[in-house]
Order: C-alpha cells, then structure tokens, then sequence
C-alpha cells in the first residue's frame, strides 16, 4: 500500500512538473496582439488561380490557423478593429487603430503590436502611425499580394515574419515597421513601386531596415526622423483631421484644380509635381492664390525618387510654400494633416517636414 502511494506521488510530481514547466515556457515567450484591419492578406477568391478576389473577407482566427508554428514565436490575441480593402481605409480607421495601439502598448505585459492591413494605402497608415503612437514598443504592419486562398499566398509567411519582428527585442525604438516578403522596412521611407508583385514595397532612398528569415532577424539601421515617442503629435482626443487635397501636376495642368480644392473646403493642399515639384505657370499662380487664402501648399512630386528642394525652381520663400523634401504626395498629405491640428507658420510646418 504504502508503496503504491510512493508511485502516485511521484507520477503527481512529475505531471506538476512538467505543468509548470509548459506555462514557465508559455510565460517566457513575448506577448503580441495582432490588429486586422483587412486587406488582400485577408481576401478569398472562388479559385486558387484567378486574379479577382473580395479584400477583407477572412477574420483574423482564421487568417492565424493557417500559419503552422505562429504560436512558437509567441503568445498571440488578435483583435479585429476593421476589415476592409485599404482602398477604402479612413483616417476615423486609422484613428480608431493609433488610439487602440496606444491602449495595447501600455500595458505591461504586451510586448509588441502587429497590424493586418492591405498594401494599397499601407504606407500612409504606417507613416501615420509613426507619427502618433507613443510607445518605444515594436509596431509592425503587414499585408499580402495574394489573397488567402491563392496558390503560393505569400500572406502566412508575411504574418509569421512580422510577428517574428514585434516579439523581438531588437525592433523597439526603430519606429513603426513594415514587413513584407521577408524584407523590414521603416515607415518614412518605403513605398509601394508594382500593382501585383510580392516583391513591391521599396525604399528607394534610405534602403531597408532589415530582412526577417522565418521569424529570426537582422537589422542594418534605424530610421533618422521624429518618430513615435520623441513625435509632438497626439491625437487622443482627435475624432478628425483637417482636409487636405491631393493634386497631380501633369503637361498644360488646369488651375482651376487648385481653384475648386480651395473652394471646397481644403485647409491643405499637396502637389504631386513635376520633377522637382514643379508646375505650369498659370498653376502655381493658382497655388499662390491659394496660400494668400490661408491654405497650406506643399510641393512634392510624382517621381518616385529623390528630394523637392526648397527655392530651387520655385521661390517658396516668395509664394509663402513648403518643399515635401523626401516625403512623396500621400506621406505629405499625412504629415501636413497632422500639422494643421496646430497654430503653426508656413516656416514651422517646412521645418516639420525636414524633422519627421
């Protein structure tokens, strides 16, 4: 008898033992929420092989169930803030997400957050976060090409990385991050370059950030600007942004453009430009027009690499205009939205641009 107890002890033991040793390694992993906000990454389409599919269409336990071995790399909650093709994000979206991470990232046991999101608009929603999330703690983005149900989807192993990056102790205070096929990206810099390819976001002017090989990484840099916890921009008690128009400069471009822009109510006025942010005469009259009125007018550029300089072939000085500097149309159009939630001058708000 008393030898039977010794036997049932001692398999009790073991059982607590090896209990307790699964939630010591449970414990010891990071701790990471995954946010969906939709996108290609959580499309389906009737077949594996067609190129037309619906964004949005698979929730984010399902999205998880198809990454074998996600769970290793760490102790995951998904949260469904929206599910939309990110043609159709919002700023009250992308709102809704920056005050929901900033929740997340204080408590103390999160260690990182990652963000679904489709690649159409993912680096205005990646700059934007970097500009107002007010943690040093690990925020990724990432998105798809292919939808779920496409043979060779590069989804599962996009979100595998990116989780792979938030859980790593090595990403905090790099700034809000990009991950996608297997590259690591900063917020400022990248952008989307191909309307199919996997291999489509670049960062043509700073390089990358890192790469991510099936959840281990190795950075080369961290980005230079103002970014989350050094950013002066807070939007907790923001429910909308001012608005700020896009306007693409071309051969013979109409002024009246910029005329209806101002007349409809912008506060802000972004030209995607030619070259150097140029263009035509009687339109940077119109945009001369429209900064005596009080709206704000950025020079950017549709090219896809390089600077717009300040009184290079424009006398901003003059016309009373910021030069975007590195910042294409869709960054600058973010920045300057967030710049106007305040009483700045036209010289204060350029300054910005050469800070974040």
């Amino acid at each position: 008898m008393e030898r039977q107890c010794r036997i049932i002890w001692t398999r009790v033991i073991v059982i607590c033992v090896l209990v307790s040793s699964s939630c010591l390694a449970q414990d010891q992993k990071p701790n990471v929420v995954i946010l969906a906000t939709g996108g290609t990454i959580a499309g389906a389409a009737a077949t594996g092989t067609q190129s037309a599919y619906t964004s949005g269409a698979v929730g984010i336990d399902t999205m998880l169930a198809a990454v074998p071995g996600i769970r290793d790399l760490a102790n995951i909650k998904g949260e469904q803030i929206s599910n939309v093709g990110s043609q159709d994000m919002t700023v009250e979206i992308m709102l809704t997400l920056a005050k929901r991470i900033n929740v997340v990232l204080g408590q103390a046991d999160v260690d990182g957050v990652v963000i679904t999101h489709g690649t159409d608009t993912m680096e205005e929603t990646a700059y934007f976060l970097n500009l107002v999330v007010k943690s040093n703690k690990p925020v990724v983005l990432v998105g798809s090409m292919r939808p779920s149900t496409a043979v060779s989807a590069d989804g599962p192993l996009n979100l595998f990385n990116a989780v792979g990056v938030a859980a790593d102790p090595k990403s905090a205070g790099r700034g809000v991050l990009v991950v996608m096929n297997d590259w690591i990206h900063g917020a400022h810099s990248l952008t989307k370059t191909n309307t199919t390819a996997v291999q489509t976001f670049m960062s043509p002017l700073r390089g990358l950030v890192g790469v991510a090989n099936y959840g281990k990484n190795d950075y080369y840099n961290s980005p230079i600007w103002k970014h989350t916890i050094e950013s002066e921009f807070d939007v907790s008690d923001v429910s909308h942004l001012p608005r700020v128009d896009i306007l693409y400069a071309y051969s013979d471009m109409a002024p009246d453009l910029i005329d209806a822009s101002v007349a409809t109510g912008a506060k802000g006025i972004v030209i995607a430009g030619v070259g150097n942010g140029n263009m035509n005469k009687p339109s940077l009259e119109a945009a001369a027009r429209a900064a005596k009125k009080g709206v704000v007018v950025v020079r950017s550029s549709r090219v896809a690499t390089g600077t717009v300089g300040r009184n290079v072939e424009v006398n901003d000085d003059e016309m009373n205009f910021v030069a975007s500097d590195e910042l294409n149309p869709q960054k600058a159009r973010i920045l300057l939205m967030l710049a106007l939630l305040k009483p700045l001058t036209t010289s204060e708000i350029q300054q910005l641009f050469y800070t974040y």
